[in-house]
């Protein structure tokens, strides 16, 4: 219960840390000003973590599988196709998260 109330009591000093920044005025900015634009971070958080959750996906298949054959090495053929499947789909997320991040990144 303990571990519970620290994740509580971190979210809310989180988001209150974070109301400031919304209570703030527009900078004044033109353009060819610098900063960075609002599409650049979505677009980095995007392929970010796309990229993560796609490395722990395979991570964690792999593990599954290689477990599996080293349980039962006659069925290695099928659960080997089966997770080259899984894997190219798994990819595939992930190069479908770099293209929205390209449009994303366009949008700004």
């Amino acid at each position: 219960m303990s571990k519970l109330k620290s994740v509580c009591l971190l979210l809310m000093m989180l988001v209150l840390a974070t109301a400031p920044a919304f209570a703030q005025e527009e900078a004044a900015t033109g353009p060819g000003e610098g900063g960075i634009a609002v599409g650049a971070l979505a677009a980095a958080f995007a392929i970010g973590t796309a990229a993560l959750g796609g490395a722990l996906g395979q991570g964690k298949a792999t593990s599954a599988a290689v477990s599996g054959m080293a349980r039962n090495p006659g069925a290695a053929g099928n659960i080997r196709t089966t997770l080259i499947i899984g894997l190219a789909l798994i990819e595939s997320l992930v190069i479908y998260a770099l293209l929205i991040a390209f449009f994303v990144y366009e949008l700004r």
